[in-house]
């Protein structure tokens, strides 16, 4: 698992060959502690993506450039583009039924 910086990010995550799942948070943050074992199992079960974490206390930078509201907040990230998880999701549900 990346630590995402303000330094790095754009070499880790934009100009990444490989889809990249981003996870915004922070130490206070109780929702974000549930999910950190879920997405470190992902990272364990998938080589072939690269998954990073933005501390939003230590990298206000980058949560304001992203416009993190709430956190948790996943993003993934393919060619240096961030994929609309939502339009994603209704996309895949539109063509499930």
């Amino acid at each position: 698992m990346l630590t995402l910086t303000k330094e790095n990010f754009a070499q880790e995550v934009l100009q990444s060959d490989r889809p990249v799942l981003v996870d915004f948070w922070a130490t206070w943050c109780g929702p974000c502690r549930m999910m950190a074992p879920v997405v470190e199992e992902l990272a364990a079960e998938h080589p072939e993506y690269k998954f990073g974490k933005i501390n939003v206390d230590e990298q206000p930078e980058l949560a304001g450039e992203y416009r993190i509201m709430s956190i948790p907040t996943l993003m993934i990230f393919k060619n240096g583009e961030n994929i609309d998880l939502q339009k994603l999701a209704a996309f895949m549900y539109f063509f499930s039924v």
